[in-house]
């Protein structure tokens, strides 16, 4: 009796399993911004909300660009006949 009945369920399950919808492919991931790494997370470090660069898998910041340079030091002011 107890094989009997836990065939029945068995088939049951099958029969159901046959009916229901099969769920739809997950879509693709986009492809990465030019210069990035497939696999890497974008990063705004400045808040601006344009990427400024990416986070590998192992936690390392990669800039887009390199950063610019300091502006170049004020220009001495002149005092005197020795400027």
């Amino acid at each position: 009796m107890r094989y009997r009945s836990i065939m029945l369920a068995a088939c049951g399950m099958m029969m159901l399993g046959a009916c229901a919808k099969k769920a739809p492919p997950a879509p693709l991931p986009p492809p990465p911004p030019p210069g990035a790494v497939a696999g890497s997370h974008a990063a705004d470090r400045d808040g601006d909300g344009i990427v400024d660069g990416y986070y590998t898998s192992d936690g390392i910041y990669h800039p887009y660009a390199p950063p610019a340079p300091p502006p170049p030091p004020p220009a001495p002011t002149r005092r005197g006949e020795r400027g």
